[in-house]
């Protein structure tokens, strides 16, 4: 009889961390496509509770519980948006729910071809659209999975700091094309709205772009990491949010090479400052307007004169992601700004936050720029989803121009279909047009078709 007890409670018991575990993830995941298992850890159990029925059901309880707090946990600090990761599969949980952590990551297998003129990129940037094009610049297979992921992702629940998330990912983009050298994208630690480390910056608003097969996206767009440290918080739940941060710069100039226009890089001096204002609506709060700023001081060294100098960068953005019902999101975002090249996608790297002015060679200038994108998602199912949108940047002459073949405008184009074949398998298809036009007026254009197919864990 005692054994056979045993048995029964022991059936009873899982049955009831079945139930409730099923119980709680539709609770709480119920608009997601999948919910992650629950492993409570904990020290061997004594044998005694298992020959005491009530504390054997108090026992199941109290894991229930623990399995509801790190659900919850997890939900609330999902961050969706461009290049999020999705929720994990699997978490595992101390049973008093002080420290838990999930694994998870995806593969991703990209396959591109170019026609009709090509981009000299992994990435479909038309910043980096050939002018003139030859013989060499009009087709291209490529095949890519450089862009699949692994993430870690920590949370301790102290008292003193309340409920402390600390996330690290990376990919295969940390060389040149088709290295696979693995990259750390971010590693931070965050808790009561401060953020300490390296993440996306905060001039970026995470869902005002559409999900695109392409890595970098529209080329108006501002997705990029910095280290920093970023202090956020929320009023009248979550309705109105602001951020401020100090984040590690990144110039890129032309500095001349003659003796008329001789500057020359230097260490920088002071963090680029980002601040924003949202405003969020919606019974999830799936819709949002955003105002955002940023504020640099970039240096450079003076050969001719032999000493220091610098200028003043600044930038100003609205974006947004507006949700109509059920089936259609919109996109937006516009940027305007001088010397802001790292928070517009087209333009970093290309030495175009300062030129020498070629009105007067001895000193240097920041350059004009503005870009701005809009999209829409049309969603046909759970599975099925549309995109398409236009994007496209401008950096305007400032006492002319410092050479003829200097970016002056691109464009970027392109229409998706993505399909859910499981919860955690997805394929896609897109179509992608580009176009560079240089100062002088001459310009190229490049297509792209992308397939994709990625599965995440």
């Amino acid at each position: 009889m005692k054994t056979l007890r045993l048995v029964i409670v022991s059936l009873v018991a899982v049955a009831s961390v079945s139930t409730a575990s099923t119980a709680l993830a539709q609770h709480h995941h119920k608009h997601d496509k999948y919910s992650p298992t629950v492993y409570l850890i904990s020290v061997k159990e004594t044998d005694t509770i298992y020959q005491n029925p009530p504390a054997m059901i108090q026992r199941i309880a109290d894991n229930n519980a623990a399995m509801e707090q790190v659900i919850l946990d997890y939900t609330e600090t999902h961050r969706p948006g461009v290049q999020q990761v999705d929720k994990p599969m699997f978490i595992f949980s101390t049973k008093d729910n002080k420290f838990s952590f999930a694994i998870g990551g995806y593969v991703n297998l990209r396959a591109s071809y170019d026609f009709g003129g090509m981009v000299n990129n992994i990435d479909f940037v038309p910043y980096n659209i050939p002018i003139p094009g030859n013989y060499a610049t009009k087709q291209r297979l490529g095949m890519d999975a450089s862009t699949s992921r692994v993430y870690l992702k920590a949370i301790a629940n102290s008292r003193a700091l309340g409920r402390v998330v600390i996330f690290m990912d990376a990919d295969f983009r940390g060389g040149s094309a088709y290295s696979y050298t693995p990259r750390v994208r971010s590693a931070f630690v965050s808790f009561k709205g401060l953020t300490i480390g390296r993440d996306v910056t905060t001039f970026c608003d995470l869902s005002a772009a559409p999900t695109t097969i392409d890595f970098q996206g529209p080329n108006a767009y501002n997705f990029r990491f910095a280290t920093m440290i970023r202090y956020e918080f929320s009023l009248w739940r979550d309705i109105f949010k602001m951020g401020v941060a100090a984040e590690m710069p990144n110039v890129s100039a032309t500095y001349g090479n003659t003796a008329a226009t001789n500057f020359a890089p230097m260490p920088q001096r002071m963090p680029d400052f980002p601040v924003y204002a949202q405003f969020s609506w919606g019974k999830s709060r799936q819709s949002h307007i955003r105002a955002s700023a940023v504020f640099r001081n970039m240096y450079a060294y003076d050969v001719a004169r032999d000493k220091n100098t610098s200028l003043f960068g600044w930038g100003v953005q609205a974006s947004g992601r507006i949700n109509i019902g059920r089936f259609l999101d919109i996109f937006f975002n516009g940027v305007y700004g001088e010397g802001i090249t790292p928070y517009i996608q087209d333009l970093t790297g290309s030495g175009l936050d300062f030129t020498p002015n070629p009105l007067k060679p001895t000193s240097i200038q920041t350059m004009p720029m503005y870009g701005w994108q809009a999209a829409a998602q049309i969603n046909l199912s759970r599975r099925l989803s549309l995109s398409g949108g236009y994007s496209a940047v401008n950096v305007q002459r400032k006492n002319r121009y410092f050479t003829e073949d200097q970016y002056k405008q691109g464009q970027y184009i392109f229409g998706n279909i993505f399909f859910h074949i499981t919860p955690r398998m997805k394929v896609a298809a897109e179509y992608l047009y580009g176009q560079r036009k240089n100062m002088n007026g001459e310009k190229n254009h490049a297509n792209r078709v992308n397939v994709m197919a990625q599965y995440n864990f």
